[in-house]
């Protein structure tokens, strides 16, 4: 029998492990402001394959915001308040992009932090483990 949103999970899932890997990538080789930019992208994205799972609402497909789909998946299933520390990713999804989201600074050049950008890897690289676990429990 077909499952839909459980194939929907999966592409949005995969998309959310491939990011992550060119993210990482992309930090190894200090390009750390689009290594953080991916980051995130790839949290909300595996995020967003769990609430296809758990949710008929597609409105959670209109945020970016990682602290509000948290919210979402904490009122699901509280193991998520285990990887709550994710929404600090949020900081990462405009200023890392645009100049003018970061007043006075270039982005290439104002992140070049290589111990944020660790703390960014493995604050998705804990949520998307968390989000891999609990949709291969849905089997």
């Amino acid at each position: 029998m077909k499952r839909p949103h459980r194939e929907e999970s999966l592409r949005w899932l995969t998309q959310a492990q491939d990011e992550f890997q060119d993210a990482d990538d992309l930090r190894k080789r200090g390009r750390f402001y689009l290594a953080l930019f991916h980051f995130q992208q790839a949290a909300e994205k595996a995020l967003k394959a769990y609430l296809y799972l758990k949710v008929k609402s597609i409105e959670v497909f209109y945020t970016h915001s990682i602290d509000d789909l948290l919210e979402m998946t904490m009122d699901i299933d509280p193991d998520f308040k285990g990887v709550a520390q994710a929404k600090k990713l949020d900081k990462y999804y405009v200023p890392t992009r645009y100049p003018n989201g970061l007043p006075g600074g270039v982005p290439s050049r104002y992140f070049d932090d290589p111990k944020e950008a660790e703390e960014a890897m493995e604050l998705a690289k804990s949520l998307i483990g968390l989000v891999e676990k609990k949709i291969m429990e849905t089997e």
